[in-house]
């Protein structure tokens, strides 16, 4: 027989209370997220019967997530990540803000302060001996028109599939820079062509993938922040066609819109890749949307 009490109104005011409700002091807006969570855990565990072995091992599951700082690589793979920027597009397209290249996923994995170049750049430090790649692209708006001095800031794993900073064999800011456009528009950088990979297989969001029955792996990537005056921020990443994992990326990133084709050669100087893609910016009239979201991002102040 099931037990139910959350219904009840003891439960209730006792969880309004745990929630700071009769409290002066605090946030409203956090307590009212608290309470909904706390209203909606209980209920949970009523519905589903979790039992207190099952609770408790969910809270050593948070304990081992946050020491290895994998809560991010966490909403990713569960989806929570995508659904915001399906929430957004949703929202978009009820306020008219159409055109233009989608959004995806920022993951992660983003380091501010890359240097900056002006129009083009080198992205490795020549220590990784991955194939070359070369990548131009421009960026215009939405009528069609360059955009002068837009910021394309950009990041991406190496041929071991991990990134700078995060991972401390790398040198600084390696496979990163924010690179300022040219009067046309356009810009160009020299990297090596990445690989894709997956998540730690001994952490904890793997662990809970394989629950699941979910694999965690990820297609060749690479990361953009496209910013200019007068426009709306944009945060998406392409993914590298041909890939293995491109229509099956664990956290659902990939969007048709921002398959990338790479195009392998070689010449006197040995193998090389070439990507062309172009990035167009919404209009906006408001400053806010000009820069990226808040969020807690390495070492951004």
């Amino acid at each position: 027989m099931t037990v139910r009490i959350s219904q009840t109104a003891d439960v209730q005011q006792f969880f309004e209370k745990a929630s700071g409700f009769d409290q002066a002091a605090g946030n409203p807006r956090m307590k009212a997220v608290v309470h909904r969570v706390l209203t909606d855990s209980i209920k949970i565990i009523e519905d589903l019967q979790i039992t207190p072995e099952e609770f408790w091992k969910a809270v050593n599951y948070f304990n081992e997530l946050g020491s290895r700082q994998e809560a991010g690589l966490l909403v990713a793979g569960l989806g929570l990540e995508h659904y915001l920027d399906m929430l957004m597009d949703a929202e978009d397209a009820q306020a008219g803000h159409v055109g233009g290249t989608p959004r995806t996923i920022e993951g992660p994995l983003y380091v501010a302060g890359a240097p900056v170049s002006e129009h083009s750049a080198r992205l490795d430090d020549g220590q990784d001996p991955g194939t070359v790649l070369f990548m131009t692209g421009q960026v215009r708006d939405t009528a069609g028109e360059p955009l002068a001095n837009a910021v394309v800031d950009v990041w991406h794993a190496n041929t071991g599939g991990t990134y700078s900073y995060f991972d401390p064999s790398q040198s600084e800011f390696n496979l990163r820079r924010r690179i300022l456009t040219d009067a046309e528009g356009r810009y160009r950088f020299q990297s090596i062509v990445p690989s894709g990979y997956g998540c730690p297989p001994d952490g904890p969001t793997q662990q809970l993938l394989d629950e699941l029955g979910r694999h965690g792996q990820r297609p060749a990537h690479i990361h953009f922040f496209i910013s200019a005056s007068g426009h709306r921020h944009l945060t998406t990443q392409i993914n590298l066609a041909g890939d293995q994992y491109l229509h099956d990326d664990f956290a659902y990133a990939t969007r048709d819109e921002l398959i990338a084709e790479i195009r392998f050669t070689d010449d006197a100087n040995g193998r090389r890749a070439d990507i062309e893609f172009d990035f167009v910016l919404q209009p906006t009239a408001a400053d806010k949307d000009e820069v990226r979201p808040e969020r807690v991002r390495a070492l951004e102040a």
